[in-house]
């Protein structure tokens, strides 16, 4: 029983712990000022409708641009962390600019193809980290796409009510 306690507290002193990251990372990007100027790696991510341009610029602060605003504001939420799981994984997190350009689709899809986007350029700039990424499946591409509507059915697959009579 007291076992069960003490892992309770340390699992709430962990999530206490990475929220107040969480916060200070969003904090800090807010304050950062960006230079996008020079070389950079291209790279494009896909999901479902949405693309994303992703531009890598070396010897940045760890700035991310979306669409002219910060990372924070275009994603609030859960999508910032989202995004940046290949910059943690790779140990990259604060060394590079990245500006993107991301259309079609809705928010979650635009989360995805910027993910890739982001770990496709890291993987052009340093191909020593594709054994990091590929283990958490960040270099492929999620293939689902919404099925097209057949006629006679209401959805895809969907059927009118079957009646007997």
């Amino acid at each position: 029983m007291a076992d069960k306690k003490i892992k309770e507290v340390r699992e709430d002193e962990f999530e206490a712990a990475t929220e107040d990251i969480i916060e200070d990372d969003k904090e800090w990007a807010k304050n950062e000022i960006a230079e996008f100027t020079g070389k950079y790696i291209k790279a494009v991510g896909r999901r479902k409708q949405a693309s994303a341009q992703v531009r890598l610029y070396e010897g940045g602060k760890g700035v991310i641009m979306i669409n002219g605003k910060r990372a924070a504001e275009y994603f609030p939420g859960e999508g910032l962390n989202i995004i940046v799981q290949p910059l943690k994984v790779t140990g990259h997190h604060r060394d590079y600019n990245f500006s993107i350009i991301v259309h079609g689709g809705g928010k979650f899809g635009q989360v995805d193809a910027v993910k890739l986007g982001i770990s496709r350029a890291i993987f052009a700039l340093d191909p020593a980290t594709k054994d990091a990424l590929k283990a958490n499946g960040f270099l492929t591409r999620d293939p689902r796409q919404v099925e097209r509507k057949k006629p006679g059915l209401r959805k895809a697959r969907k059927a009118p009510q079957w009646s007997k009579r």
